[in-house]
């Protein structure tokens, strides 16, 4: 009895370690599976989502190259008109000498022969030298404008367009000259600069 009462016991003893073994080992999976959960969860790890090459949305690049050519172009060649236009206003044009020369014709067909040299004097050169001043005038506020124009245009154009420097400086020059061949046509055409002499 002693003897079976012990095998008994090393028996249970032998059962209990086993289970205690086996559970041990039905466990390891699940405290793998934690450890990794719990690694998946404090570590860092790759985004789901990658932007392929292709899919890169680069910086932009503003106009086209092209477009920005063709402004340049129209720009630079009104702002050559608009400085032309303010040389012809100073030296004259061939519109203000054949104007100038009409009304000279006119004033000679419509003045008697018995008028006085002050009658004849206005109506002869007075007219004719206003006719010049109101011509000269004309082309000097058409350079003002057109230059105005090109200047104030990048700020009604393309964002970030840009103006080249000389476009801006030839602009500038018909701006000023039309400037001053305005204020000179005023001048003459009011008598206050080169004026009629005076007749007695």
């Amino acid at each position: 009895m002693g003897t079976q009462t012990e095998n008994e016991t090393e028996t249970g003893k032998a059962a209990e370690a086993g289970s205690d073994s086996g559970d041990r080992r039905g466990a390891g999976p699940e405290a793998g599976a934690a450890v990794g959960a719990g690694a998946a969860g404090s570590g860092t790890t790759e985004p789901d989502t990658e932007v392929e090459p292709d899919a890169e949305v680069g910086p932009d690049t503003g106009p086209e190259p092209e477009a920005r050519v063709a402004h340049g172009v129209g720009q630079g060649a009104a702002a050559i008109v608009s400085a032309a236009l303010g040389v012809v206003s100073l030296t004259g044009s061939w519109l203000g000498t054949v104007a100038a020369a009409r009304e000279t014709l006119v004033g000679q067909l419509e003045t008697a022969a018995g008028a006085g040299v002050a009658i004849q004097v206005e109506e002869i050169y007075g007219d004719a030298w206003r006719t010049s001043a109101l011509w000269g005038g004309l082309f000097a506020l058409t350079a003002l404008l057109i230059g105005v124009v090109v200047l104030a245009r990048p700020a009604f154009g393309t964002p970030g367009a840009g103006q080249a420097p000389w476009i801006r400086s030839v602009a500038w020059a018909g701006v000023a000259l039309g400037a001053v061949g305005l204020l000179l046509a005023v001048l003459k055409y009011t008598d206050v600069l080169l004026g009629l002499p005076a007749t007695g």
